[in-house]
Order: structure tokens, then sequence, then C-alpha cells
């Protein structure tokens, strides 16, 4: 983990995590052990979780782990399927003021399963507006991510605050896609933005160290993987925004490390801490 300049200097800052923790994959009742111990150690105060689960049953993993860490939450009203919800969650220590859900299209062009969660959270440096999504996977659908992500711009768009005065909206997710990628380099401004007066800034190349892989060969999990290691998770910050205002201080791989000999998900996970006050002047 690299510190980015003086990098508290007496403002309290805020410590956003996301993570994709692999649904009910593998050694699942090992994992969940894994996954909740290594969310308490991370501390963070706002996390952003991809494919997590709910049982028809009335099993709710996000609503255990936010019990676990005393935080309040918000999920996608995802499908079941073979009696488990397949979706994306929000838990922030503060209160939630409110919360949306919004369908990205699938191969078809129709609203798909794939979503974009949006909150926005009584912080209390002020509104903070979170959006979390879990964008298709497969090496071929560089297209179909394309136009997932075209949908994610332009709810972030309708949805933020005034961008001159107001905290950057900290999009984060597994997008499955990577850093040189047509639809990363879309998204971050390296070719025409996918909504107007709308750039995302990636927090790993502000403040990261290293290649930063979240889709890894160290991982026992992935032993068998036909891809290769590969950055495909990432937390962003929307452009423009007040100078200073959420700029990354930190930032650090999660979920690296066994918790009693288990790993805790296929992905590992990043998180980051921001600045909360603008630079004055």
């Amino acid at each position: 983990m690299r510190i980015v300049g003086a990098a508290y200097d007496g403002v309290v800052p805020v410590r956003v995590l996301t993570w994709n923790l692999w649904w009910r994959f593998g050694p699942w009742e090992q994992r969940a052990t894994a996954i909740r111990q290594t969310l308490l150690n991370a501390n963070a105060d706002v996390i952003c979780l991809q494919e997590v689960w709910a049982s028809e049953g009335g099993v709710d993993q996000v609503g255990e782990l936010a019990e676990a860490l005393g935080m309040s939450y918000g999920r996608t009203p995802s499908p079941y399927w073979q009696g488990y919800s397949f979706g994306n969650a929000i838990l922030s220590r503060w209160p939630i003021l409110g919360i949306d859900n919004f369908a990205l299209p699938g191969k078809s062009g129709a609203p798909g399963h794939r979503s974009l969660l949006l909150a926005s959270l009584a912080a209390p440096f002020g509104v903070m507006p979170v959006a979390c999504t879990h964008i298709d996977y497969l090496f071929d659908q560089s297209e179909l991510r394309l136009r997932q992500l075209r949908a994610v711009a332009q709810h972030c768009t309708d949805s933020r605050p005034d961008p001159e005065i107001s905290f950057p909206v900290v999009l984060c997710g597994d997008l499955n896609a990577v850093p040189d990628s047509d639809e990363i380099r879309a998204l971050t401004g390296r070719t025409a933005p996918l909504a107007p007066g709308l750039v995302f800034q990636d927090c790993w190349e502000l403040a990261g160290d290293g290649s930063g892989y979240t889709w890894s060969s160290r991982n026992p999990y992935l032993a068998d993987a036909t891809w290769p290691n590969r950055r495909l998770d990432y937390i962003l910050l929307s452009w423009p925004r007040p100078k200073g205002l959420g700029k990354p201080l930190a930032i650090e791989l999660v979920g690296t490390n066994d918790v009693n000999g288990v790993t805790p998900s296929d992905h590992y996970g990043v998180m980051v801490t921001l600045r909360t006050e603008a630079t004055p002047g």
C-alpha cells in the first residue's frame, strides 16, 4: 500500500472496499467465515459486494454480514437461481438515504440480470453517492460490456449531485475488463465519454503500486483458470469534482491472505482511502 502525499493532514478519510464474493461456489461454508473475518479486519466505512446471495428460505448473506459489521445495507432484488439469488450489495457505516437498482442491458439489448445499485449515504462530511455493479464476463463480450457501462455512466450522471461542489460518485465493482480494454478506456476518458460531461478516474492508477491483479494465479481457486492474471475489480471516482475532494490517499488489495487455511474468494478485493475535504483555494 502506498500513501500519497501528505496523506491525512488532519483530514478524516473514508475507506471504501469492493469485492466479488464468488456466490456459493467452492468450499462455501468455510469461505463464509473467511469473508466475514476479512471484512472485520478491513474496517471499511463503505463496502460494495458482488455475487452475494439470499435463499428462498430467508437466509440473507448480506444481512448477516451487515449485522456482524454493524452496518446499514441495501441490495439488488435479484431473481433466484437454484433457490438462491445472485446480485450486488452496498453496506454503509452510516444511514442510507436512498437506494435504486437499474437493470443493465443483456446480450439481446433487453434488460438482463446484471444491474447497477446506486445509494446515497448520510456520511458525516455530507451526502456520499456510491454505485456498485458487476458487468458481463466472457472474453468475447467487450461490446456488451461497453453497452452496459454506457448505461452505468448515464445512471450515475442522472443521479449525481452538483459535480462542482459535491463528493464524487464512487463507482465500485467487478467490471470483468482490463485497464486497456475499449470499455475501460471509454469509462476513464481515453476515448469519447460514455455519458456527456462524465469521466471516471481509476483509483489504482492514482494511488496504487504494482499490477493490482484481482484475478491472480496466486489464488488457489484459479489453478485451472483459462484467463491470465488480470485487474478486473475497480474503485473509480467521477470527474469533474472539486479539487482534492475524494483524492485517493492509499489503496490496497484485500482477501489475499488465507483465514485458518481458507482463501475467502476467487477474486481479491480492493480498498481505497479517500480524502473527504476539498483543497482550500
